[in-house]
């Protein structure tokens, strides 16, 4: 066991190693375009207040930045290749070398960045997870594997978007059921960054302390879970259903749930207790809006 626990620790600091070593003793100045992005990034979002604490978790080197002229998405996210394609205009001055400056984007540019921000942190939770195969896995990870299973292996879906009442019975492969989850996952933390934005626009105020803009973005939480936004999409694997709609949006009923929530708002947003709390209540509160499927045991 001695030796075992050896080789995860030798395992875990070659990791490390590899991760940070291009950048030990390099001044800022002198460090990689995409390591001066990440740092730069984790910074301004630090000034603005907006959540950090998973953003610190991904070495700065893991993600590669492309800016390109997209036209059906606003930005892309490539699993395993560890890639973030975002839309020209969100580079300096539509360059297409650099971010803009946070501060410079729009409240709905910010929450597209950080949808693709959280692929990148998941991406990197599992290229750990596979490399360091004796190590037990993050607890968020091993949360969304049991989540894959049980709430997105059969799902509710939408076939014409505009009408959520009319749905579809789904049971999804093994790719689709994990876009499905990060998908609904990504939607959830851009929602909270967006309307955190929005509320605190130009004032002093934070929903990170009891007050009106806590309670409003309550209230925006109880709406949003009862009108089914809270849901995510996936690409059918299938060519033929693919050829028809090459994404399938889920029914409210397999939006978001609450221990879902619980997990995004404690370990990646890092909400403060009391409005976690606040909205674990309103998630689990019977007659929300229609009933979740398949909820997990």
């Amino acid at each position: 066991m001695v030796r075992a626990l050896c080789r995860v620790v030798a395992m875990g600091l070659l990791v490390g190693g590899l991760l940070l070593a291009p950048n030990a003793g390099m001044s800022e100045e002198r460090l990689p375009l995409t390591d001066r992005m990440w740092r730069q990034l984790i910074s301004e979002a630090h000034t603005l207040g907006l959540p950090t604490k998973f953003l610190k978790a991904v070495p700065p080197s893991f993600v590669q930045f492309e800016f390109d002229e997209l036209h059906s998405y606003a930005a892309e996210y490539h699993l395993g290749e560890h890639r973030m394609v975002l839309n020209r205009a969100l580079s300096f001055n539509g360059a297409g070398a650099t971010l803009r400056p946070l501060r410079q984007l729009t409240h709905a540019e910010i929450e597209t960045l950080y949808h693709e921000l959280f692929h990148a942190y998941i991406d990197y939770l599992v290229t750990v997870a596979e490399t360091l195969s004796e190590v037990t896995s993050d607890p968020v990870l091993a949360f969304a594997r049991a989540q894959q299973r049980c709430h997105y292996g059969a799902v509710l879906i939408t076939p014409v978007v505009q009408r959520k009442g009319e749905t579809d019975e789904r049971f999804l492969t093994e790719r689709e059921s994990w876009e499905a989850l990060n998908e609904t996952w990504a939607v959830f933390v851009g929602w909270s960054v967006w309307n955190q934005l929005e509320l605190t626009r130009g004032t002093e105020r934070s929903i990170q302390k009891s007050g009106k803009s806590q309670d409003e973005w309550v209230r925006r939480l109880r709406s949003a879970d009862r009108e089914g936004v809270l849901r995510g999409y996936y690409e059918p694997e299938d060519s033929g259903e693919r050829a028809v709609a090459r994404k399938r949006y889920l029914a409210p009923a397999s939006r978001l749930s609450e221990p879902e929530a619980t997990v995004l708002m404690k370990h990646v947003i890092a909400f403060p207790s009391s409005l976690l709390a606040r909205a674990r209540e309103v998630l689990s509160g019977v007659g929300q809006g229609a009933e979740r499927y398949g909820q997990c045991g």
